[in-house]
């Protein structure tokens, strides 16, 4: 079949980078350019499979394969569809991606999703320094990413890096009224895992109950952490007042129950969850890790607090949970920077620009 953009993904479980290859693949004209997805690591239960098949785009698969066979692979399947351009969305699948375009007139494109040195250093010692310097030219969601990998003292780095930060669905994620005065409900949304830092919210949770507050934390997300958290919950003495919900496939409900949200993180890089909430008409608490600073409008559409300073995230947090009005002006304010923004056609023109500089021929 014909394929004029082909997508390389490492998997399409639950998470922000799989979401925003499905609202690109949503928002542009895929009649025109044809677009069609490999995953690296396929399992056909994952979220975004049946919507990515929705939108009528092929998917390719590698089961079952070591992963030098699934290089050979994907070198074929490039081969056999010809697209004008390869996009590895994953960090750790960048090389592969060089690879499938290596002697062929198609082009190469790879990601950075997250914070640099995180994404080199997960990826692993060889297939990090790999993906990191394969392909040339590589799309980031965070100006940070950008200026992280520019100072990287290595021979292992891009040379070309654009930043096209993620995008959101407005029309999904629409404001909703803020609920009247009442408990309030905490909101943290995201993977279960080490650099989310969800300990800071269980920590400032115990320090809300100590003052008496009528409040509920509602974490939302799976991961590996998730036997561990509930039991710092049980030693914190604070079961009653913290909910770990697990996954969710519609978080607009949880934000539209939600009061405030709040983002803990020591690594990001454009975080989807804040859009999110400040799209629903929602005050955020946010630490200023990725992009978060120039996300956040500090004092405006929520709070940014530095990591490891506790005592201001507690203090913002208090701030919001006594002050109701605030959150309404805060989450009116962020409403209005995400129409302003957050757009998806602002998503589709900046990656397709991204290709036409390095030389596509947008016929």
């Amino acid at each position: 079949m014909r394929c004029r953009l082909l997508y390389l993904v490492g998997q399409l479980a639950p998470g922000g980078l799989e979401r925003q290859l499905c609202y690109l693949l949503q928002a542009m004209d895929r009649g025109r350019y044809q677009p069609a997805v490999a995953v690296w690591n396929f399992a056909e239960a994952d979220v975004y499979v049946p919507r990515i098949r929705a939108l009528n785009v092929p998917l390719y698969a590698f089961p079952n394969m070591s992963s030098a066979a699934k290089l050979r692979a994907f070198r074929r399947l490039v081969r056999q569809l010809a697209p004008e351009v390869v996009h590895s969305y994953t960090f750790f699948t960048n090389f592969a991606a060089y690879w499938g375009v290596w002697g062929t007139p198609s082009m190469a494109f790879g990601s950075i999703r997250c914070d640099f040195a995180f994404e080199v250093k997960s990826s692993g010692p060889w297939v990090g320094r790999l993906s990191a310097r394969w392909p040339r030219d590589q799309i980031c969601n965070s100006a940070l990413a950008v200026e992280a990998a520019r100072r990287w003292q290595s021979p292992f780095a891009p040379r070309r890096l654009v930043v096209v930060r993620n995008g959101l669905d407005l029309e999904q994620f629409r404001r909703v009224p803020l609920a009247a005065r009442g408990k309030i409900r905490i909101v943290g949304v995201g993977t279960l895992e080490p650099r989310k830092r969800w300990d800071r919210l269980l920590i400032a949770a115990r320090e809300l109950q100590r003052r008496g507050d009528d409040f509920v934390v509602q974490i939302v997300g799976d991961g590996p952490l998730h036997e561990s958290l509930q039991q710092q919950a049980r030693d914190l003495g604070i079961v009653d007042c913290v909910e770990l919900m697990g996954y969710r496939g519609n978080i607009l409900d949880v934000l539209a129950n939600a009061t405030f949200l709040v983002h803990t993180s020591d690594s990001e890089g454009y975080p989807n969850v804040v859009m999110e909430a400040m799209a629903c008409g929602r005050a955020v608490v946010a630490t200023d890790a990725g992009d978060v600073p120039s996300l956040v409008d500090d004092g405006k559409t929520g709070f940014v607090v530095p990591r490891r300073d506790e005592a201001t995230l507690l203090a913002r947090m208090v701030t919001l949970m006594t002050d109701h009005d605030l959150c309404l002006r805060m989450g009116e304010a962020g409403r209005v920077k995400a129409e302003q923004q957050f757009g998806l056609d602002r998503l589709v023109s900046e990656t397709l620009a991204a290709y036409r500089a390095i030389g596509w021929k947008d016929a």
